[in-house]
This record gives structure tokens, C-alpha cells and sequence, in this order.
């Protein structure tokens, strides 16, 4: 059986969309209808026409896209894959905090579960974090930004101001070191650092651009430069090659690979579109809640 022939052909049978994040093999990436970030695809997944959403990413991700389409039947293939960075927090522990510190409020990266985004007062993406941080600072607001503390560094270090943040990252990009950077600067001198937030920070102190996958992927296109160095996951390669044939990308270390991005397969796809299986479900009223602070980060980002 020619697997990627029956995905297209039941994508049409069922209006089905396959939606990919930049982190996905490349041969998920090639069968999907839009490639993107998490927020950017689970927008998407809201606009469609489509009755059926095959979301190949992790579950957080998925969860969004059903909390904005609601009326969707939408699919994660790799019904194991989870987020690391979504294990550092939790609905109690972030509950407890909320009620130890009723004046704080909380801005909450889009990378955590559906019950934790319900507690936010707002999510925040990779791509306006910065601006939202901003916004509720200047406003007067104390804010705990969770659970990125990479992400939370670089925002205080550019804005010279303190904010409380929560010791969580992603393991994938937290496990880069600066030596890394500055071993592949050494070998390729012209090469600019493109870099993810998600980075710890002396990581990010050598970059020449720090943004999100589109960010990246955009500012390579555009950019004069031949050479990159890219510190984010592995997957972001395949597009970056596609997009900018005629330039040359070094992945910064061997170690960013995120085992959980990688669990999906063409069978996985298929299984889900022939057999409906791995549907993703979120509670009622905890989808309000989170739609509640999904809908803020909109409003903040107009």
C-alpha cells in the first residue's frame, strides 16, 4: 500500500486537513496541508473548512486546536507524545500559587496543558510574549510568567525588569551550552546565530536574531547572509533547506532533537484517518476557562 496515496486520498474521502509543526520528521511535514507553530496551526484548525483536524505535533498542542475548534474532530497520531516542558507545572501546584498570590497575575506560555492554561490570565506564544510581558509591566501588574524560565530571562534582561518566573524549560533547547555556539562560530565565521527563546540565556547572548520557528525560518529567507548556525529543535532544518535552497544551515548541537516530536509516523496518520483513533477530548469547562485566556493573548496581539 502506497501510504502517502491513501492519506491524500482519505483526506479528501473524510475533509481532513494535516496540520505539521516546523519539529515534525520530514516526511510528516511533507504530506501536511500547513506548517507552523503551535498557535499559528491551532488557528488554522479554527478557520477551516474542515470537519477533521490530524494534528501531527504534541498533545498540548492538539488540545489548543480542540479548545478553539470545538465543534472538530481533531486527531493527534502520536497519542503519546506529551511535552517535556509541560511536566515542570501542573493545575495544583499553579492553584496553590494563584492563592498565595491573589494579586499576581499569570501569563502562561502556550506550551502547557489545557487545566493550567484555564488558571492563566493570559497565554503568550514565542512570537508576542515579549509584547504581553510589556504590556501587563507597564500597566503596573506584578505577573509570574510559567513555565519557560528561558524565555522569562531574556524577556527581564531586555527590558531591565524583574518578574517572578517558574523554574521550567525545555529540555531540547535548555540542554545547548554556549561552547556549543561559539565551537561552530569558530568553524564558520560568517554564520549568524539564529536562536529560540527557549534557549538558556548565555545561549541566547550570542545570537544574531532570537525568535520563534516562523521567526527563524523568515528571517533566514530574508536575511543577506549565506550562513546560519540554528539553535532550535532539528526539524526546523528540513524547511529551512526547502525555503532557502542555495544557503547553508549548521544545527547548533547534535542534542536538539526532541525524541517526542519525532513520534509520528505516515501509519500513525493514516490510522487516525481510516479508523478515527487518538481523538482528543477536553473537559467543558475547563476548555471555557483556557479559551478565556487563549482569547486575552488575541486580544493583546492585535
Amino acid at each position: 500500500m502506497d501510504l502517502v496515496n491513501e492519506i491524500l486520498r482519505l483526506k479528501k474521502e473524510k475533509n481532513a486537513i494535516i496540520l505539521a509543526h516546523f519539529y515534525q520528521p520530514d516526511e510528516i511535514q511533507d504530506i501536511a496541508d500547513y506548517l507552523g507553530d503551535s498557535l499559528k496551526l491551532s488557528q488554522i484548525a479554527k478557520e477551516s473548512d474542515a470537519d477533521v483536524i490530524i494534528f501531527c505535533g504534541v498533545s498540548f498542542m492538539a488540545e489548543t486546536a480542540k479548545i478553539l475548534a470545538p465543534n472538530k474532530h481533531v486527531y493527534l497520531p502520536a497519542k503519546n507524545a506529551g511535552c517535556r516542558m509541560t511536566r515542570f507545572i501542573n493545575a495544583k501546584s499553579l492553584k496553590k500559587y494563584k492563592d498565595e498570590n491573589p494579586d499576581t497575575k499569570i501569563l502562561m506560555y502556550v506550551n502547557s496543558e489545557a487545566d493550567v492554561k484555564a488558571l492563566a490570565d493570559c497565554c503568550v506564544t514565542s512570537t508576542n510574549a515579549m509584547s504581553i510581558i510589556k504590556h501587563y509591566l507597564d500597566n503596573g501588574d506584578k505577573i509570574m510568567y510559567a513555565p519557560d524560565q528561558n524565555l522569562a530571562k531574556y524577556a527581564m534582561k531586555k527590558m531591565g525588569k524583574e518578574f517572578e518566573c517558574w523554574q521550567g524549560c525545555c529540555i531540547t533547547h535548555h540542554s545547548l551550552l554556549k561552547a556549543d555556539i561559539l565551537k561552530l562560530k569558530n568553524e564558520h565565521k560568517e554564520a549568524l546565530v539564529l536562536a529560540h527563546p527557549e534557549c538558556n540565556l548565555e545561549v541566547l547572548e550570542t545570537a544574531d536574531y532570537v525568535g520563534s520557528t516562523k521567526g527563524i525560518i523568515n528571517f533566514a529567507k530574508e536575511s543577506d547572509a549565506n550562513e546560519f548556525i540554528i539553535a532550535t529543535e532539528a526539524g526546523i532544518i528540513h524547511q529551512l533547506e526547502k525555503d532557502s535552497p542555495n544557503k547553508k544551515f549548521y544545527l547548533a548541537s547534535k542534542k536538539l532533537v526532541c525524541p517526542n516530536m519525532k513520534l509520528t509516523t505516515l501509519e500513525q496518520v493514516y490510522d487516525c484517518l481510516k479508523n478515527g483513533v487518538n481523538e482528543v477530548f477536553v473537559d467543558e469547562k475547563i476548555a471555557l476557562d483556557a479559551k478565556r485566556s487563549l482569547d486575552k493573548m488575541m486580544e493583546l496581539s492585535k
